[in-house]
């Protein structure tokens, strides 16, 4: 027999560790290679592992809800000697090309030593001042979050994180710094801190106590930081939200006439496509939009990188369509379908939910009227996109009279961030999108 090692797989260059959320198989069950095995919970992106080969599942050495490190021996499968090399440890799912590719730094290569693996599981507060699980993963954090925090003198157990058991990650300390924290400057007498400015603090749920009857479910760890995430939006930008109606009549006439020649391409020529289309041309015209808020700063991105937010059975995900204002509305379709998808079986990379620069949300596909969205932060606007259906609307004929006629009608809404996007700002941006829908040009199909 032939004894396979099943590493936790390393799902981003700054993921430094994996929880393992869910075993798919039992002990002593037959695995198929590339069969899902167990699922992980990283920092950035849930997945499903598939098994580096085919066999009996013969040790289990993580169990569920543990934490490890990269590269710790998870589980071994054994198969017919001879019948299976060792592969290489499980990484993520290669996610389909959406735009042309950047160079990104090689990620550092890992030692072929594995770590022992000593995890604690999360444990309930003792009540005699001992230190739990989840305070000691808190206060831990990764090596780069704490090189970040000695830099900028910043106590990490102040700091609100959404890592597993509130473990702060890189994303949490870069936000909390870009907020206003204490940073060091050079005196005479040495180094010391600056005075800070005004900070988000924790997030804290008000506790309201059950009745008899009622059912109390603690947060799955998607929801809790998507709760956390919203709150600290809105204490974060400063939100307005815009309207405009757009008559949708002529992408229904153009959807009509291509789809069914998309469909035979396997895309799905959706009205989300058109309007993620319309709008990542109109981010170049209005970079004011596409931008993000650092300190007293104004990032003004280089890409546009549009997120799509996608609702899930378990929560939401924001998966990201890199650079997508160079993609034809055929290749933008392709990339929503494909990152959709992937999305609802757990198949992203952590790379596919980073570097948003815009988010559009699409609450109409379930009847939603118009909405005021939250904000996704760091951003600085988000584009909710209403239910598209016919409605009488008042048309002017040739003739100059005006007449009552059936039209394709939705409602297109942006929050926005008032301390960086003036209301002419967002409403520029907004008619632009507008224009560009309702005359939607043959030749971009």
């Amino acid at each position: 027999m032939a004894r396979i090692d099943v590493l936790m797989p390393q799902m981003g260059e700054s993921i430094a560790e994996g929880t393992l959320s869910k075993w798919l198989k039992k002990l002593g069950d037959e695995v198929k290679r590339d069969e899902p095995l167990f699922e992980i919970s990283t920092d950035k992106v849930d997945a499903e592992i598939p098994a580096p080969t085919a066999g009996v599942l013969a040790e289990i050495k993580v169990q569920e809800g543990q934490t490890v490190p990269v590269q710790t021996l998870v589980a071994v499968i054994e198969t017919e000697k001879g019948a299976a090399k060792p592969a290489a440890p499980a990484a993520a799912p290669a996610p389909a090309p959406t735009a042309p590719p950047k160079v990104a730094p090689a990620p550092a290569a890992t030692s072929p030593v594995l770590p022992k693996p000593s995890p604690s599981s999360p444990s309930l507060p003792t009540g005699d001042g001992a230190e739990t699980a989840e305070e000691r993963l808190r206060r831990k954090s990764t090596p780069l979050v704490r090189k970040i925090a000695a830099e900028h003198q910043v106590d990490i157990s102040t700091i609100p994180g959404t890592g597993y058991a509130g473990r702060v990650t890189k994303q949490d300390i870069l936000g909390f710094i870009d907020r206003g924290v204490p940073l060091p400057v050079t005196t005479p007498g040495g180094t010391a801190p600056r005075s800070p400015l005004p900070s988000v603090g924790p997030v804290e749920h008000p506790v309201v106590e059950p009745w008899p009857g009622d059912r109390v479910e603690p947060f799955s760890k998607i929801r809790k930081i998507t709760a956390d995430h919203m709150i600290l939006s809105r204490r974060t930008s400063a939100h307005v939200t815009s309207f405009f109606e757009v008559d949708y009549s002529r992408v229904a006439e153009l959807r009509r006439k291509h789809k069914a020649e998309y469909a035979e391409r396997g895309v799905n020529l959706t009205y989300l496509a058109f309007i993620a289309k319309t709008a990542a041309e109109n981010l170049r015209k209005h970079p004011v939009v596409n931008a993000a808020v650092s300190g007293d700063n104004i990032i003004y991105r280089g890409d546009v990188n549009i997120g799509i937010a996608v609702a899930l059975d378990w929560g939401l995900i924001v998966p990201v369509v890199k650079r997508a204002d160079e993609l034809s509305l055929s290749g933008l379709a392709r990339a929503i379908n494909d990152l959709g998808e992937r999305a609802r079986t757990k198949k992203l990379s952590p790379d596919e939910i980073q570097r948003g620069t815009f988010t559009i949300t699409n609450p109409g596909v379930f009847g939603s009227y118009a909405g005021a969205p939250i904000i996704n932060q760091p951003q600085v606007a988000i584009l909710g996109v209403g239910a598209i259906e016919k409605r009488p609307k008042v048309v002017t004929l040739p003739d100059g009279t005006d007449t009552i006629a059936i039209r394709t009608m939705g409602m297109l809404s942006m929050s926005y961030d008032h301390r960086v996007v003036d209301g002419a700002d967002a409403d520029r941006f907004l008619a632009d999108v507008k224009r560009a829908l309702e005359d939607f040009p043959e030749g971009a199909i």
